[in-house]
C-alpha cells in the first residue's frame, strides 16, 4: 500500500466505526458529539465526511435506524410505548408523528396492517410465493 492510499482507508474506517456505534447504540440518548467522537472528528468535519460517504447526515441515518428497528418490534407485536422507548425516542408523540412522516402510517395503523398481512398468509401461504418460484418447486 502506497503512502497516499493509507490515509483515505483509515478516514474511511473512522466513518464506517461511527456508523457502527450508531447501529449498536440507536437506544441510547447520543448525540453528535458522541458520534464524532466516536470517529476522532470534530462535529462540522464528520457531518460533512459521514454524508458523503453515506448519502445521510448522522442524525438523518440515526433516525433511519430508529425508524427500522421500530418496525422489526411493532411487526413482532411490541406494544407502541414499549418500541417507542426501546429505540431511544423521549416522546411517544414525537415517536408517531416521525413514524407517520417515514412510513406514511402511525404505529398502531402499522401494527394493524401486518397483524392483517400475517393472518392472510396463515390463509393462503401460496399466494405470497412468486409463481415462478412455486412452479418450479411443484406447488401449482
Amino acid at each position: 500500500m502506497t503512502d497516499h492510499q493509507y490515509p483515505k482507508l483509515y478516514f474511511y474506517r473512522r466513518i464506517v466505526q461511527a456508523k457502527i456505534y450508531i447501529d449498536d447504540h440507536y437506544g441510547d440518548n447520543i448525540d453528535l458529539n458522541n458520534i464524532a467522537d466516536e470517529a476522532y472528528f470534530s462535529k462540522f468535519y464528520f457531518i460533512r465526511a459521514f454524508k458523503n460517504t453515506y448519502g445521510k447526515t448522522p442524525h438523518q441515518y440515526l433516525i433511519y435506524v430508529r425508524i427500522e428497528k421500530a418496525r422489526e418490534l411493532l411487526k413482532t407485536g411490541t406494544p407502541v410505548s414499549e418500541v417507542c422507548y426501546t429505540v431511544g425516542f423521549e416522546s411517544l408523540s414525537s415517536f408517531s408523528g416521525l413514524f407517520k412522516r417515514v412510513a406514511g402510517l402511525s404505529p398502531s395503523a402499522y401494527v394493524a396492517k401486518q397483524l392483517n398481512l400475517q393472518q392472510q398468509i396463515k390463509k393462503s401461504p401460496l399466494s405470497f410465493v412468486p409463481a415462478c418460484f412455486a412452479e418450479k418447486s411443484g406447488w401449482l
